[in-house]
């Protein structure tokens, strides 16, 4: 039987995002109601006002504070009376171009996996009774890096590849009880993330042009994204990727992988391209190195007064 959206409560994290913000649209307009999170209130509080007030929640969240996370879902409870649907979709990458797992700045690896992972798993942990009570519905937003090679962006990719098994974890564990868990992956999308591989970042750019055919490049719209997101969330899809064209991909990666960390293992304009990765990410790491220390100085003399 297909899910309605109507008159259940859908929470998404990033919601101010490309992804979250088009799928809120998407299932407001199948009549849901939503619960939309993002860091800064400005930025969801502008959302939120697309929408009707009785039927949207806008609240500023941090996913990686589990206690503020809980507090999302007991104020939806009570507005709305009820949660239906969790998309955990709050999810980041470098800030300043691409950087080599040996040139990265520790501290920005370490912070992405825990949004893009440990975020995941609050927003998961704190939906999940009232998900369960309903019989309704866990999604995750992984990404086609979950299969593809992480070059010069390691913890996003790593992030991603951990959080499709914990969505697939979930949903064996959730089986018979009424309520299911879906990863979602999209493709190369248009949206802040994605644009340092169009033209956003001159290495980010030339490495994706190398490393994959035309056809894959395309980016598409988070209005795409958001369609097979809805579709999904109404037939209750496992497996939810978009566009189209990344299925064989998926299906198949048993077989592709070895192919394609063969060809890039063997690629000469790849290496050069990630030493040059490798140069700048160094350059803009050792800028910061004083700066750090001096608010290292400062704190510790703070400290000691």
């Amino acid at each position: 039987m297909r899910y309605q959206l109507k008159g259940k409560v859908v929470l998404i994290t990033g919601a101010a995002g490309g992804i979250g913000a088009a799928t809120a649209r998407h299932v407001y307009g199948l009549g849901a109601d939503l619960v939309l999170t993002d860091r800064q209130s400005a930025d969801v509080q502008a959302l939120a006002s697309e929408f009707d007030a009785d039927r949207v929640l806008p609240i500023a969240l941090d996913v990686t504070d589990a206690r503020a996370t809980r507090a999302v879902v007991d104020q939806a409870v009570q507005k709305f009376g009820r949660l239906d649907v969790a998309l955990a979709n709050a999810g980041i990458a470098w800030k300043e171009g691409l950087s080599t797992v040996a040139s990265c700045d520790e501290d920005e690896f370490e912070h992405i996996l825990e949004v893009n992972l440990l975020g995941v798993w609050r927003t998961i942990r704190a939906a999940l009774p009232e998900v369960m009570r309903n019989q309704g519905q866990i999604l995750i937003t992984s990404s086609i890096y979950a299969f593809l090679n992480g070059m010069a962006n390691a913890p996003y990719a790593a992030s991603k590849a951990a959080v499709e098994s914990l969505g697939r974890t979930l949903r064996t564990e959730l089986a018979g009880t009424g309520a299911t868990a879906s990863v979602v992956y999209p493709g190369w999308t248009a949206t802040a993330i994605a644009e340092i591989a169009f033209g956003g970042d001159e290495l980010a750019t030339r490495l994706n042009q190398t490393a994959l055919p035309a056809l894959l490049r395309r980016p598409v719209s988070p209005e795409q994204v958001a369609r097979g997101i809805a579709q999904g969330i109404q037939t209750r899809r496992p497996r939810i990727v978009v566009p189209a064209r990344w299925q064989p991909v998926f299906g198949l990666r048993g077989l592709f992988n070895p192919l394609v960390d063969r060809y890039l293992d063997g690629h000469s304009g790849i290496h050069e391209l990630l030493r040059q990765v490798e140069a700048e990410a160094g350059r803009n790491v050792r800028r910061l190195i004083p700066r750090a220390a001096k608010n290292d100085s400062a704190d510790h003399s703070e400290r000691t007064k």
